[in-house]
């Protein structure tokens, strides 16, 4: 693994995206991440499938859905009952040995196990101890679960996601992953590698507070100031970009493609290739404030030329002129690109029964580079591994755990 956080050992009490992704990202970069599961069926995406990782065999293996892959590599997975008393202390013992806790429940639904940040900063005061919910720790909303689809709803994301109302098909839409979940999660780790320092030097820890929907309001960027200058709320324009034209996607002779033209130099190159230099020339839309205020009559124009030439003679023709453009890629097309295959996006870990695929992260580093040594665990893989090298338990110890069901191993 990365040297980076060689030297931190994360307890992970998160389940389904938001704070597995966070501790992924711990993971990558060197931290030993210890993953609480529940020993009958282990974190919620286990069973979101298919599809599953196969065997060898081409055999789906339960538990190991490709949700569930995707953000827990690198972690060891540790299976405990948190509802039994006797398991609640062997995971209040594990926060001792560690430097990081991570969590998402809803507010306030680990302290009646004792393992709130309260019960636990009493007997590890350096302890960084992170809350991932819907809606922060306090406020009217803090009560509810949060997912991120109705965060995406609540957040204002849908509403300026989509085609006009006006328009064919048009109406409020989620984006295709979960990326509210996902910018929780990057929030969550960049709050954890900022709290550390100050834990480890000074002895104190803290509580960290993460909520999806501070994160999707925070991340409304400049749709958010848009509205705080203009008083104006954003509305839904497709593809369109609400200040820059033209920046869009076009049909071309045979498909589709992605226009970013954010500046006038590059409109200028882009009239140039188009055939068309007198555009730039034209004071409707020399500039982009001008174009902006044009903006149905040039896109109409644009669009009649790119629909004379099929998407790659654009592409070869663009590129070189320095105007930005791109196609619209399918998934399998992502990664049956040059450059992502340059880029070694695309991992595979052999764990002996199958091969399981990842993608890499996008974090790349000169001189301690991220090495993807520990596949997405089995539910309770690491089980008696961790209780013996953390907290010192015996074989005996762990069967009599295992045969009370406090703990089950894979």
């Amino acid at each position: 693994m990365s040297e980076l956080l060689s030297h931190i050992r994360v307890l992970d009490l998160t389940r389904v995206l938001a704070g597995p992704w966070a501790s992924q990202t711990l993971a990558d970069l060197g931290a030993a991440v210890i993953k609480i599961e529940k020993p009958d069926s282990g974190d919620d995406t286990r069973s979101w499938g298919p599809p599953f990782v196969k065997d060898r065999s081409g055999a789906d293996i339960p538990g190991l859905s490709a949700y569930f892959t995707c953000a827990n590599r690198g972690k060891y997975s540790v299976a405990i009952d948190l509802a039994n008393m006797e398991g609640q202390d062997l995971i209040r013992r594990l926060a001792l040995e560690c430097d990081v806790v991570m969590e998402n429940f809803k507010a306030g639904g680990l302290r009646k196990f004792g393992l709130d940040y309260e019960s636990l900063r009493s007997v590890n005061p350096k302890l960084v101890y992170c809350s991932i919910t819907g809606f922060g720790q306090d406020g009217p909303y803090a009560h509810r679960a949060g997912y991120d689809v109705m965060v995406q709803a609540l957040g204002g994301l849908m509403s300026i996601t989509g085609e006009a109302e006006s328009a064919p098909g048009g109406g409020p839409v989620k984006v295709g992953v979960a990326v509210t979940d996902l910018m929780t999660g990057l929030y969550a780790t960049t709050a954890v590698l900022a709290a550390l320092p100050r834990a480890q030097a000074a002895g104190v820890g803290q509580h960290i507070d993460i909520g999806l929907l501070d994160v999707q309001v925070a991340a409304l960027a400049n749709q958010g100031a848009n509205f705080l200058v203009s008083g104006q709320s954003p509305k839904r324009m497709g593809n369109a970009h609400p200040t820059i034209v033209p920046y869009q996607a076009f049909e071309t002779k045979d498909g589709r493609i992605v226009l970013n033209v954010g500046n006038d130099i590059q409109f200028a190159k882009f009239c140039a290739v188009a055939d068309a230099p007198e555009w730039s020339r034209d004071t409707r839309y020399a500039t982009n404030p001008a174009r902006v205020e044009n903006r149905v009559e040039l896109c109409e124009k644009i669009s009649e030329i790119l629909r004379m030439r099929p998407t790659a003679e654009w592409l070869q023709m663009l590129e070189p002129a320095g105007v930005p453009a791109a196609p619209i890629n399918t998934i399998a097309e992502v990664f049956e690109d040059p450059h992502v295959i340059a880029r070694g996006a695309r991992l595979a870990f052999d764990d002996g029964q199958s091969s399981i695929p990842s993608v890499a992260s996008p974090m790349r580093f000169s001189e301690t580079p991220i090495r993807y040594n520990r596949a997405p665990p089995h539910l309770g893989q690491h089980t008696a591994g961790i209780l013996k090298d953390v907290l010192g338990l015996s074989d005996e110890e762990i069967a009599g755990l295992t045969e009370r069901r406090v703990i089950a191993s894979a």
